[in-house]
């Protein structure tokens, strides 16, 4: 009985879960962030190569 209130009390001041709960909202903002700057300069940068390729 003491070892599971011994671990239990561990898991309550163990905060290597948070974070890497932390790491991964980052990891997926940035990816969410890269994701929807590519989609938007996709037209853009479309467009411009067209304009290049059609003056050479």
């Amino acid at each position: 009985m003491q070892q599971i209130r011994r671990t239990l009390s561990n898991l309550r001041t163990d905060v290597r879960g948070v974070t890497a709960l932390e790491y991964a909202m980052i990891a997926s903002l940035i990816a969410v962030a890269c994701v929807t700057i590519v989609t938007s300069l996709g037209g853009s940068i479309s467009g411009v190569f067209s304009t290049v390729s059609s003056a050479l």
